[in-house]
């Protein structure tokens, strides 16, 4: 068997050879696109990695400089770039510009007369509009910018004669934005002649938005830590602030008792009588316009920037109200201080603008010196403060140095123990009440019975001056004892005359209802008086309560069963904890005056009171709201919800007789409005 073959033509080898150079061309299309795919990826990888390298140092950085500088060196190492510096803007003189930093990455160590040290110190030297040199143009395009130093002119770039004699071929910045904003220019310099591509300008880009978050991460943090450290309303340092700062002195003082330093408490007479007849408003503007003077009468050297730590400080403080404390450090003697406290009088006795009229205020200044000796940074405020006072006790404006001799107050005390002694036996001790008022018919519901102690040399003595004193030496349960049923019998005349609803709201101290006794003087009390048990609240502070909260719900117990209200004063200024807030017996919360002043002006305040009426309110309580003293309180506690309200715009605390002719005058209303009614 034979087969027949037939030679290829000469069409079939062409076609082949045609198929062949096609499949070459792809692969080598293929191989050429999957090389420069792993290219690409490769470049984002290590475009990826840079910008997490920058992330990770910015937050390890101390500061924003410490951030800036890892980022430069991160950029000069990922481009093979020698040199990068950064530019920050700041403000001068209310505008904007440049501020040269000593912020550089230099790849190499250099020798101190070479022309890159040179082009260093020119630029740290250099002061640039934001509109000129390469900076510049950043911050005007908002965008990275590329300079040829062959094509370039001294118009274009001021440091162009440096920079060339520097070797450089090309330059290259890219701004650090926050937002729409830009807060920094990074520049870097190339001996190559580098264009950037897309690429490199859109990594730039990134960077320079990452570094923005940073820098507004830190503003942020700035921000927090100053508010912390400094008073809202005139920002001068606050408490806090000037404690610290004291503590450093004071701890510098133990291992160099030859630096001594002083502290002036400084406080403003009759601030209040210009706070209450101008309003809040003008008294804050004295407050300002005071500490502003303060800052400006110290110079330089009645600071304590002469310690290296605290260099940058002004430490004129404000504790609060019309309070101000300074700090003078090494001071040479105690009449470089009274000098200070002398030129201090001299600028606040200078008239102040206020409200369209001047308004004239003098000060009242302590002093107390380190080389009294203390371990303490309360101690020598303390005592700064005790100076203060004696200062407007011997007739205000003028300066007092605390000495040891101011502690014969304490004997003061001791004559007091014993005057106290024989007030109640000799009748020096009385009662005032203060009506509380009910917001839903505007009618006197109870009393609040007030003590005094009428002394026969000081005349009219307020409690929180002997009471602590009566806790002491063990006279408060024999006052108490008093205190509770004086205030039962007037309220059991009170009833019968006027109204049979009144009740009467008595204080018990920490020291009684921690005792023993408080519940068996009740009952004696009420079984003497005849009077409804529950028109008897005993009002317990916050403190006292929570001090010991189990026994204090044992106390409670047995109170109740007599039949009594409970009232929680002062609530809001101590540490009650809700859970036992549940528990506690009580009916009634008093919000503390110190919430309902200028409740109408101060939205925390408004914030705070409506959150415990809405507490109380939700726990079956009512509530008294304390020291209302303007139509303007009243209205918005009336709106809010309060029940009752205390305090000088209805009454003052009154006589036994003008009380009850407070009681008389309703009574006649009451009627006068009935037959109204009637008719």
């Amino acid at each position: 068997m034979t087969t027949d073959t037939h030679p290829a033509s000469s069409s079939d080898i062409a076609r082949l050879e045609r198929r062949l150079k096609r499949e070459v061309a792809a692969r080598h299309e293929a191989e050429a696109i999957a090389e420069r795919g792993l290219r690409d990826l490769f470049q984002r990888q290590q475009e990826i990695a840079l910008l997490e390298s920058i992330a990770v140092a910015a937050n390890e950085a101390k500061c924003v400089n410490d951030a800036m500088a890892r980022a430069l060196e991160a950029v000069c190492r990922y481009m093979h770039w020698p040199l990068g510096h950064l530019w920050l803007i700041g403000e001068r003189r209310q505008e904007r510009c440049f501020e040269s930093t000593k912020i550089w990455f230099d790849i190499a160590a250099r020798d101190p007369g070479c022309p890159i040290q040179h082009l260093r110190a020119v630029t740290e030297a250099s002061e640039f509009a934001l509109g000129t040199g390469l900076p510049g143009q950043v911050v005007a395009s908002a965008a990275p910018v590329w300079i040829d130093v062959a094509g370039a002119t001294k118009a274009i770039l001021l440091r162009l004669d440096e920079i060339v004699r520097a070797g450089f071929a090309s330059l290259f910045a890219f701004p650090v934005m926050i937002g729409s904003e830009v807060v920094a220019v990074l520049e870097f310099f190339s001996v190559e002649r580098q264009q950037p591509n897309e690429s490199l300008l859109r990594l730039m880009a990134q960077i320079g938005t990452q570094l923005g978050r940073v820098i507004e991460r830190r503003r942020a943090q700035d921000q927090l830590v100053h508010d912390a450290l400094h008073d809202p309303l005139t920002q001068l340092g606050n408490r806090k602030l000037f404690l610290d700062r004291l503590q450093h002195l004071l701890s510098r003082a133990l291992d160099r008792p030859d630096k001594d330093f002083a502290v002036l408490f400084v406080d403003l007479d009759r601030f209040k009588s210009i706070n209450d007849g101008l309003g809040h408003q003008y008294g804050d503007q004295l407050i300002i316009g005071a500490a502003r003077r303060l800052s400006d009468c110290l110079r330089e050297a009645d600071t304590i920037a002469r310690d290296p730590a605290l260099a940058d400080e002004r430490l004129v403080a404000r504790l609060g109200g019309d309070e101000f404390v300074i700090l003078l450090d090494s001071i040479a003697s105690a009449e470089r201080a009274v000098m200070v406290a002398e030129r201090i009088m001299a600028t606040l006795a200078e008239p102040f603008e206020v409200a369209g009229q001047r308004v004239f205020v003098t000060a009242s200044v302590g002093i107390a010196l380190s080389a009294t000796g203390y371990a303490d940074v309360e101690d020598i405020l303390r005592d700064a403060d005790i100076a203060m006072y004696q200062a407007k006790k011997n007739g205000r404006a003028r300066w007092v140095i605390f000495d040891r001799a101011m502690q014969l107050a304490a004997l003061r005390r001791l004559q007091m123990e014993a005057d106290l002694r024989d007030a109640l036996a000799q009748s020096q001790l009385v009662l005032h009440y203060q009506p509380i008022v009910s917001l839903h018919d505007d009618r006197i519901s109870g009393f609040e019975a007030l003590l005094r102690w009428q002394h026969p040399v000081r005349g009219l003595v307020p409690p929180n001056e002997f009471i602590p004193v009566a806790e002491e030496i063990g006279l408060i349960g024999q006052i108490g004892a008093w205190v509770l049923a004086q205030a039962c019998r007037q309220l059991r005349e009170w009833q019968h005359r006027f109204d049979m609803r009144l009740d009467m709201s008595v204080n018990v101290s920490a020291v009684q209802f921690n005792g023993d006794a408080l519940a068996g003087t009740v009952h004696q009390v009420l079984r003497d008086t005849g009077i409804v048990p529950s028109t008897l609240k005993l009002e317990l502070t916050e403190s006292a309560v929570m001090a010991d909260a189990e026994h204090a719900l044992v106390v409670l117990a047995h109170l109740k069963a007599l039949g009594v209200r409970i009232s929680l004063d002062d609530f809001g200024t101590g540490y009650s904890s809700l859970s036992y807030l549940r528990r506690l017996p009580i009916d009634t919360l008093k919000i503390d005056r110190s919430f309902v002043s200028q409740l109408d002006r101060l939205d925390d305040k408004r914030q705070i009171v409506d959150v415990v009426l809405m507490l109380a309110h939700a726990l079956g309580l009512d509530v008294v709201a304390e020291g209302v003293e303007t139509d303007a309180e009243q209205r918005l506690l009336r709106d809010m919800g309060s029940d009752f309200v205390q305090g000088y715009f209805y009454y003052k605390p009154l006589t036994p007789d003008v009380a009850a002719l407070a009681l008389a005058a309703q009574g006649v209303m009451l009627a006068v409005a009935g037959a109204r009614a009637l008719g």
